[in-house]
């Protein structure tokens, strides 16, 4: 690789001469010349770095640069470091890497034309260069390039950790030391963009929903901010989000989560369920706060972008300023307390004593009673066997009880949905995606993945409900008939009541002319509760005191088995909701404006495709040859230099920040990281802080006090001794 003087110890590199520095060479810029003495380090085995330079003190041009080898120069241990160094003994202890190597590259700028020239070549080394194995780790030959950051970003975006990300790099590349950096090189440049977007996040996420309505005009965003222009509050909903709560926005779950974003902004998105039983996004918003003001600004900004007016139900927990601002904005809307937050308060308002041993007749009262009298009666037996009539907070509960007890909300339809579980799983689902360490753009870029991955499962639904046919258990036709009808995760439930109405039988009991009352009851079960059913003769429709149709838009088995005893075989179009069958996205949505609601824009989806089938054709026909790659890699820089000229001062790379666009910063500037309600450790109740979890037999399974595997009864026998089973 190199000529070796063992005389003089002078080392001198063989490298192919087009690529070796001449005395009077010219280049148009210093960058130029650093590269082409870069290139030849490379090949020759070492690293290079920018030495002294000089330049015109009157005009402050540079006239004279100087690049020297790695090891130039000597490293000066003086007094004071090395004592400094002894003190704090974490700092990184660095071996000598300069050994007064003389090789070097003088470049001279000439004033008569402007270009540099090579006056200085000295290619002689005092030690060995590195082995072309190694080239990789010197400093100068590192580099994250342009294709890499792309390729980063795509796996930022997707939350593939660091370490995972040099993995499948290494893995494209050939080889860790084919990457051209290395894992220390990434982390810095990740640190180094992050560092960069300090101060702009706010600005870099604004003019991405800028280019998003753009791109399509039904995109609806909205930023809010203090009297320092700080920004406090962001509401967003894309197109998909509006249409969808066009079919399925009668039921709207509303809860925040925490922990998401590296501002620890509340992160408040609106769920609901569709025809398929999955979980869905109307909307979502980021709240410096959880004060009546803030809650008041979203649910404004929500209605704004709604097709099809507010919703008829919304659940949420009990939060005073979420259900004042409800009141007030939507004030027709029927608002339900979450019943799962609020049974699980009992053990932490009751004690663990009163927990024990009533808390079981509290259920029962709640859960069990579907009429309001029968809520009164059990409820007041509750208080009077507990004795517990002075709680406070049994009280409250009791005078809110119409905004969570079954027997009180049950008439209203909720798609199902009894609690904020549904947005509490959802909120499970995205942070699987974003972390507390994630920057507002790069949070809406992971929790877009993560959207775009929960609507295509409504997709494989279609798919599902489209190729595949429910098998039937019965021979009712009203089962044949339905399974063509609602989406398969409905139809099972559906078919399950059906199923299960054989075993009941609706019996009689007032018959006038307006209406018929029969008690429907299970036949071979003789503690089955009975349930009314009231057939109302002008609208030829029965209600079931069960109220499972109210509640969830499915017929019940009670409705069904009053169906088939009166010869009505198929199941009559007032009971069949067109929000659970396979045609509920079926038509046309559009905004408050008149103009259509689309998922996408179509021409921007059309030429995305054509141009994808364009540059995917063009690269496997470049892969061919060595020639055709070249060729197509130096026409798609020239495009991309050219494209970027076409949309200076038009768009932005997302996660870039551009100069044209900082000035923005001084309308909203970044908000100050919130201390939200529900942030920090989850406080214990009484009854987990109470209970002593009880050791696990792992012979029979059970837990139990002096009961292990040494003391089990399963294996003693009546004497005491312990048996032992004979393995064959």
């Amino acid at each position: 690789m190199e000529n070796d003087n063992r005389t003089t110890g002078v080392h001198i590199p063989e490298v192919s001469e087009e690529n070796k520095p001449r005395i009077g060479q010219t280049f148009e810029t210093w960058k130029d010349a650093y590269d082409f003495y870069n290139i030849y380090a490379k090949e020759a085995g070492f690293s290079i770095r920018k030495d002294v330079s000089h330049k015109k003190k009157n005009t402050g041009v540079w006239t004279w640069k100087k690049f020297v080898c790695y090891k130039q120069g000597t490293k000066n241990l003086c007094h004071k470091k090395r004592k400094r160094d002894q003190i704090n003994k974490d700092v990184r202890k660095r071996g000598i890497v300069r050994c007064g190597c003389k090789a070097q590259l003088c470049i001279t700028k000439n004033k008569d034309d402007e270009r540099c020239h090579v006056t200085v070549f000295d290619e002689g080394h005092n030690h060995v260069p590195t082995t072309p194995s190694r080239i990789h780790l010197l400093r100068s030959q590192r580099k994250v390039s342009d294709v890499a950051k792309s390729l980063l970003q795509d796996f930022e975006a997707t939350n593939i950790s660091t370490s995972q990300q040099v993995r499948l790099m290494a893995k494209q590349a050939g080889g860790i030391q084919n990457m051209g950096c290395t894992e220390k090189d990434i982390r810095n440049h990740k640190r180094d963009l992050r560092e960069a977007k300090k101060g702009y996040d706010v600005m870099i996420l604004k003019e991405y929903f800028e280019m998003e309505q753009k791109k399509n005009s039904s995109f609806y965003f909205e930023f809010d901010q203090d009297e320092e222009n700080r920004m406090t509050r962001v509401f967003w909903a894309d197109p998909v989000a509006r249409r969808e709560y066009n079919f399925f926005g009668d039921a709207v779950v509303f809860d925040t989560t925490y922990n998401t974003n590296e501002f620890k902004l509340i992160f408040a998105p609106l769920t609901g369920v569709n025809h398929h039983g999955q979980t869905i996004v109307f909307g979502c918003a980021f709240l410096s706060d959880e004060t009546y003001e803030s809650f008041v600004w979203l649910f404004e900004q929500w209605l704004k972008v709604l097709p099809n007016g507010p919703p008829k139900v919304i659940i949420t927990d009990q939060d005073q300023a979420m259900t004042k601002a409800i009141a007030h904005v939507l004030p027709d809307t029927f608002h339900r307390y979450c019943i799962w937050h609020i049974m699980n308060k009992f053990p932490e308002k009751l004690g663990p004593i009163a927990a024990r041993d009533y808390y079981e007749l509290y259920q029962s009262s709640v859960y069990d009673s579907e009429t309001p009298e029968e809520f009164e009666a059990s409820w007041s037996d509750a208080l009077q066997i507990s004795n517990l009539g002075h709680n406070i907070w049994l009280q409250t509960m009791y005078e809110m009880r119409q905004k969570w007890v079954p027997a009180y909300v049950k008439h209203m339809f909720s798609a199902g949905m009894s609690s904020s579980q549904r947005a509490e799983s959802n909120h499970s689902f995205f942070k699987k995606y974003v972390d507390s360490e994630n920057s507002l753009m790069l949070f809406v870029t992971r929790f877009n993945m993560a959207l775009e991955y929960q609507r295509h499962n409504e997709l494989v639904s279609d798919h599902i409900d489209i190729n595949e046919t429910p098998e039937l258990r019965t021979t009712v036709p009203m089962e044949e008939q339905m399974r063509g009808v609602y989406t398969k995760k409905i139809f099972e439930s559906f078919q399950e009541q059906i199923h299960q109405s054989d075993a009941y039988f609706p019996k009689l009991e007032i018959d006038d002319e307006m209406q018929s009352i029969y008690v429907v009851k299970r036949v071979a079960k003789v503690d089955s509760k009975p349930r009314d059913l009231v057939y109302d003769k002008t609208s030829n429709f029965a209600k079931c005191s069960c109220k499972h149709f109210d509640f969830e838009g499915i017929p019940c088995r009670h409705i069904v088995a009053f169906l088939r005893a009166h010869g009505d075989f198929y199941l009559p179009e007032q009971y069949i909701m067109q929000r659970w069958t396979t045609k509920a996205r079926v038509g046309k949505v559009w905004d408050n404006h008149g103009a259509e609601l689309r998922g996408g824009h179509k021409s921007v989806m059309m030429e995305n495709t054509k141009l994808s089938h364009l540059c995917s054709v063009a690269i496997n026909l470049a892969l061919v040859s060595e020639d055709g790659t070249t060729y197509l890699s130096k026409t798609l820089e020239l495009t991309v230099d050219h494209l970027k000229e076409i949309n200076k001062n038009k768009s932005m790379d997302v996660g870039e920040v551009p100069e044209q666009s900082k000035q923005h910063l001084q309308v909203i500037h970044e908000p100050l990281p919130a201390k939200a309600k529900g942030s920090g450790k989850r406080i214990k109740s009484t009854k987990e802080k109470c209970q002593v979890k009880l050791r696990l037999c792992t012979s029979c399974g059970k837990r139990g006090a002096g009961h292990n595997r040494r003391k089990c009864p399963k294996l003693l026998d009546n004497n005491g001794y312990k048996f032992l089973p004979v393995v064959l």
